[in-house]
């Protein structure tokens, strides 16, 4: 199971870090991912990472401000996010997968997390 958090609200310009918090003993054979999904739009993908954090991969539209790390040690996933802006706005997913990457399956999804940023 997977469990996000750490959404909220936000002006432009803030920053907010999610956590993605797994349980059972095989976290670190997954690759984990971050979605989002605006009103009215399809859920994309965000940013991914391996099992071992080894390598990382972003959408362009975040690449420099966002950033996603993992501790498998918590079986914790992350995505930190600085300069938000308010096309930001989305409900955002974790999600694991044997495969990875940003265009991955992923087999596994928690239940989303609210980032709202006003401009």
């Amino acid at each position: 199971q997977l469990q996000a958090s750490g959404g909220g609200s936000v002006q432009a310009g803030g920053s907010l870090r999610l956590s993605c918090a797994a349980s059972g003993r095989t976290f670190s054979t997954y690759a984990m991912g971050w979605s989002r999904q605006a009103p009215g739009k399809a859920r994309d993908a965000v940013a991914a990472i391996m099992g071992h954090g080894s390598s990382t991969s972003y959408v362009d539209s975040v690449k420099g401000r966002f950033t996603i790390s993992r501790d498998n040690a918590k079986n914790t996933a992350y995505l930190q996010m600085n300069d938000l802006k308010p096309e930001d706005t989305a409900v955002y997913y974790c999600a694991a997968s044997l495969t990875g990457g940003l265009k991955g399956k992923y087999d596994y999804w928690g239940r989303g997390t609210l980032v709202t940023v006003s401009s």
